[in-house]
């Protein structure tokens, strides 16, 4: 069969099992209209159980207790559990997020690697020791689990996100409490309960479904919280970083974007075509690091954007269960408005419509026509608001400055790529590229190793690669005085 076939029901996972719900949240696929899942509509009481829960599991419970090396075989069997269920959680994905199923399982194929690597940070977690303070002086830096984590994920990539949080804060020792989006739960759901088959103690990962308020309300203002991890959008994020404020926790916040991609004259230009087509209408243009602003050296830009657009006549949208679908749908009917209202914006403000612009031709789907606008200017809105759509704005530059002016020349700072056989073109720009990453000859791309993370109104904190697992830490410096100790104040007596 090409598709999940029933509609499933889902209760929230707290301490290891289902917590019953009140009321119900119907989920439609937003690629076909049919009812897919139904998630608990959590309240603030189902959020403070389930912290309540973490906070004991993390004060008296097994797993921050555990060695390194016992947690990290239970994280490893939870990922051999999920490569084992990998295709059932892609469906699940496609049905939800409204993803081409071959995009979904590479999500899922990235959610196993991200998984496995948190294993193996948790054998490595070690501290530092100073041995050279003094004969009578010792000093020793302890690495710590930073206690209850609340995680809120956002609904493009609700599996993969998950796995660039959730892994690696268990790993650390930490326990966690779950709030996916309440459009597509499915996964976080079903990868909360193979992590219990995989020996997670009770109380040790929750899912707990719903809306922002009073579910995320709830797990940020909690003083029983001691971080919270967030991605999505930079509205949102604000208001995570003000009531974070009442109890003083860290956060981590991944937000928005507005990613430049650089094409200069000298690249591969079949790969820089192939890229910048990647780099927008990957996952629909719902990808925060998506490369939405194409930059192009005027001496090939006629050329390069006449074959840009014929390639991009040839990408498919429709039945995203086809294993030959290209573009999906739009997460909602609110999202799908937004992103047609910047089509008009586009038009009305004087950009040149070379592809698209229109809704697509599914009577049943929230499908966008992939969209190419050329001879951008710098102050219309499609060039600096984030759309969030399969939606690509292309403006054209005369010099290796103009081009880092332009790409510089937003709120954002997620993510940047560049495209040049030139390795002194590559070595000189990036430094200057005000973003967490930077992408040379490839985009949206990267490794479990590599920490991903933004500048400036993209937010702050890492996720993935040492520093991600870093996050979920704390720092306890230990100074000892070795022997009798040389009084400071002698005696007068």
């Amino acid at each position: 069969m090409n598709q999940v076939s029933t509609t499933r029901d889902y209760a929230h996972h707290v301490s290891g099992g289902d917590r019953a719900p009140a009321a119900m949240i119907e989920r439609h696929s937003p690629a076909t209209g049919r009812l897919v899942a139904r998630f608990a509509e959590g309240t603030a009481a189902d959020a403070a159980a389930a912290i309540a829960e973490a906070r004991e599991a993390f004060d008296n419970g097994p797993w921050p207790q555990m060695t390194g090396m016992e947690r990290a075989a239970v994280v490893r069997r939870w990922a051999d559990l999920i490569e084992e269920n990998l295709e059932r959680l892609a469906r699940i994905e496609v049905d939800e997020v409204g993803k081409p199923i071959r995009q979904a399982r590479g999500d899922l194929r990235n959610v196993v690697s991200l998984t496995h690597f948190a294993a193996g940070l948790a054998m490595q977690m070690h501290g530092e020791t100073y041995t050279n303070l003094g004969p009578q002086k010792a000093g020793w830096i302890h690495r710590e689990p930073v206690g209850v984590v609340g995680m809120i994920i956002p609904w493009n990539f609700p599996a993969l996100i998950f796995a660039q949080k959730v892994p690696f804060a268990l790993a650390a020792g930490c326990t966690v409490v779950v709030k996916p989006s309440e459009f597509t739960s499915g996964t976080a759901l079903e990868l909360a309960r193979l992590g219990k088959l995989a020996g997670l103690p009770d109380g040790t990962l929750s899912v707990v479904t719903g809306y922002g308020d009073p579910v995320g309300e709830t797990i940020v203002k909690s003083p029983e919280v001691d971080f919270v991890s967030f991605t999505g959008s930079t509205a949102v994020g604000r208001r995570i970083l003000a009531n974070s404020a009442e109890t003083l926790k860290r956060v981590s916040l991944e937000l928005g974007g507005k990613s430049a991609n650089i094409v200069f004259a000298d690249a591969d230009l079949d790969d820089a075509i192939d890229g910048s087509l990647y780099g927008i209408f990957y996952n629909q243009g719902e990808c925060c690091c998506s490369a939405t602003r194409l930059l192009v050296d005027e001496k090939i830009a006629d050329d390069f954007v006449e074959r840009l657009v014929a390639r991009a006549r040839t990408l498919k949208l429709g039945d995203v269960h086809a294993d030959d679908a290209d573009v999906g749908a739009m997460i909602s009917d609110k999202h799908f408005d937004k992103v047609c209202s910047y089509l008009a914006r586009g038009k009305a403000e004087g950009a040149t419509l070379r592809l698209g612009g229109e809704a697509g031709a599914q009577a049943d789907g929230l499908f966008v026509q992939p969209t190419i606008f050329d001879n951008v200017t710098r102050d219309m809105t499609i060039f600096r608001e984030e759309i969030f759509g399969p939606v690509l704005s292309i403006i054209r530059f005369k010099d290796q400055d103009e081009a880092v002016r332009l790409a510089n020349d937003t709120a954002y700072g997620l993510a940047s790529s560049l495209w040049t056989k030139n390795f002194d073109t590559a070595h000189q720009i990036t430094p200057k590229l005000r973003s967490g990453s930077v992408w040379i000859n490839t985009t949206i791309d990267g490794a479990p190793q590599m920490p991903f993370g933004g500048y400036k109104a993209s937010g702050f904190g890492r996720e993935m690669g040492q520093a991600g697992f870093d996050e979920f830490t704390n720092i306890k410096t230990v100074f000892a005085h070795l022997g009798k100790r040389e009084p400071y104040y002698p005696s007068k007596g």
